[in-house]
């Protein structure tokens, strides 16, 4: 029997997932500097950790269910004390309308979550309250289990990660759209060659827009025939060369392969 959070989660997208209610700015780029249109992409959120009595941005991640988020591993120490900002535009208003704050319940790590080898990059974030959906705040859909994009899909990377190389932190959400990689692709030895697993989706790789430093954890948004938003991917890792590599597209955790584990996690 499926546990209750998941049954939740599954209804949340039957009932509207992955749905806008103010609709994205398409044409926008991430490393670049263009600023995503308020609250178009409303599962963002920013996960921060606490600093000498200051909450700071690390990365992003997506909202799931009322109570869940999914980010990546390489964004998680133990270490750290984190909190969650929800329905956020410009990280540095504070009290900035629609938004929320949010206490961390419970962090999931991958068991296999490997850091040399950047593998199985993924973490679940139980927060410590259901959060009301808004205008601003609404959940993402996850795409079927499985599920593989082809060749040059359109989907768009959100984030508040750097404008450019060593550049500075984004105040404002950014987004870029990032066409898929196919794996055959990506994984020749003028791409990412051994690096990249079929556990992973890459995106972007045209020299000119990719995400960047800040942007890890947050989602790669695909959408679907029926117009809902699917996170696809969670930013994972660039190239050490810079954000807009030619050939060395960003490379994302692929969702669909995690169903399984994600549910599972749920149901704790």
């Amino acid at each position: 029997m499926l546990g209750l959070a998941v049954l939740a989660a599954l209804l949340a997208c039957a009932s509207g997932c992955g749905v806008s209610s103010f609709p994205p700015n398409l044409s926008a780029r991430v490393v670049g500097g263009d600023d995503a249109s308020p609250h178009s992409w409303p599962w963002q959120i920013s996960l921060q950790y606490l600093s000498s009595g200051t909450w700071r941005h690390t990365c992003g991640g997506t909202l799931i269910a009322s109570n869940y988020v999914l980010t990546a591993a390489h964004c998680i120490s133990n270490a750290r004390t984190y909190r969650v900002a929800l329905g956020k535009q410009n990280l540095v208003v504070e009290d900035e309308e629609g938004s929320l704050i949010v206490a961390v319940d419970t962090i999931f790590v991958h068991e296999k979550w490997n850091s040399f080898l950047v593998r199985n990059d993924i973490a679940l974030i139980k927060l410590a309250e259901h959060v009301e959906l808004s205008d601003t705040i609404q959940v993402a859909c996850l795409p079927e289990k499985g599920a593989l994009l082809p060749q040059d899909f359109p989907c768009y990377v959100t984030g508040w990660g750097r404008l450019w190389t060593n550049g500075p932190i984004a105040d404002v959400l950014q987004q870029g759209l990032q066409p898929v990689v196919d794996y055959a692709t990506c994984s020749r030895s003028d791409w990412w060659g051994t690096m990249v697993k079929d556990t992973m989706v890459c995106a972007g790789g045209d020299g000119v827009i990719s995400a960047c430093n800040g942007d890890s954890g947050g989602p790669l948004n695909c959408q679907a025939e029926n117009g809902s938003w699917e996170v696809h991917g969670i930013v994972s890792f660039g190239s050490g060369l810079g954000c807009n590599t030619l050939k060395k597209p960003a490379v994302y955790t692929r969702v669909s392969a995690y169903i399984d584990w994600i549910s599972e996690k749920m149901q704790q």
